[in-house]
């Protein structure tokens, strides 16, 4: 129906052809609009509900005291409902250091925090499928759990900012009826689908124009099946930029479309979004410079290993 609508849209009104390259770019972009516009509105109402039984002062307590490896496994859990922007996962961050939440359990729910959440679930989901989604999915988890725990056994609590532990978030758990808890989550879907559309368009309108202008020889010989350097390649151009899931996923599928395997598509999204330069000069207020380059070469590493295992099994 969406396709129906998007070929009568491009072809029929605005007398486009469908052989052309704009034709091909319209189309492209009116389809995945209204498809990934839905479904992250529906998949952000869901994860509202879960979101209403959690609040932060929980979560601390939740965190609080485990053990290395289940502390690292709950905090990365915890990421997937709460996707917070970096302006926010500072203060959140400062939160948990002052409960006594172990850094490398911290450092756990802050790679899966942006990394994992409902919106770039959402829209992998609905442009590659359920498998693609649930690989990512594990394998975002297992990027944040290892990299919290090797943060934690490497004794840097000095390194965080001494005025880091005199904030934190005092929330106060209240119940909620059921009718409250779904007028929270329709808000929290209004909210953010409105926050990251602008983003989502973006991405969309970049990649239509990918789809139907950029040369796919261009594309493939930068970072193409054939070269073996692809993927950190991707990894690193992902580094001076800055987006979300909603801007990154669309980009990915045309990259996809184009000849660029989606394990180095997957790797350079993973570095837009938990490794980009802008994030790490707002990290930089809490992290002194030595943690900060371990997190970042902790990533690195892992997203250029993951594009690889992606590449070797998709």
């Amino acid at each position: 129906m969406l396709q129906f609508f998007a070929d009568w849209l491009a072809y029929s009104v605005l007398g486009l052809e469908p052989a052309s390259q704009i034709g091909a770019a319209v189309n492209f972009f009116v389809y995945d609009s209204i498809k990934v516009t839905l479904l992250l509105a529906i998949v952000v109402f869901l994860v509202g509900l879960v979101r209403s039984f959690v609040t932060p002062s929980k979560v601390k307590a939740w965190l609080g005291g485990r053990r290395e490896g289940v502390g690292n496994v709950l905090a990365a859990l915890l990421g997937v409902p709460t996707p917070f922007c970096s302006c926010s996962a500072v203060p959140l961050f400062i939160g948990f250091i002052e409960a006594g939440v172990p850094l490398g359990v911290t450092f756990s729910f802050l790679v899966a925090s942006p990394l994992v959440n409902e919106v770039a679930l959402a829209l992998l989901l609905g442009m590659f499928g359920w498998q693609i989604a649930l690989i990512y999915l594990v394998s975002g988890l297992a990027v944040a759990i290892v990299a919290g725990i090797i943060i934690g056994r490497l004794n840097l609590e000095g390194e965080v900012e001494d005025f880091a532990v005199k904030r934190a978030n005092k929330g106060r758990a209240v119940a909620l009826t059921w009718r409250e808890r779904m007028v929270y989550a329709l808000g929290e879907s209004k909210r953010i689908t409105r926050k990251v559309l602008p983003y989502l368009l973006l991405g969309i309108g970049l990649g239509a124009f990918i789809h139907g202008y950029a040369p796919s020889d261009f594309l493939a010989s930068l970072a193409g099946k054939d070269n073996a350097l692809a993927v950190p390649i991707a990894v690193l151009l992902g580094i001076p930029l800055y987006s979300n899931a909603a801007g990154m996923i669309p980009i990915v599928g045309v990259l996809v479309a184009k000849g660029v395997a989606l394990g180095t598509a997957l790797a350079f999204m993973m570095s837009v979004i938990g490794l980009s330069l802008p994030e790490f000069v707002i990290l930089r207020k809490v992290l002194k410079p030595k943690l900060l380059a371990v997190f970042a070469a902790t990533l690195f590493v892992s997203f250029t290993l993951l594009g690889y295992l992606f590449n070797a099994i998709l």
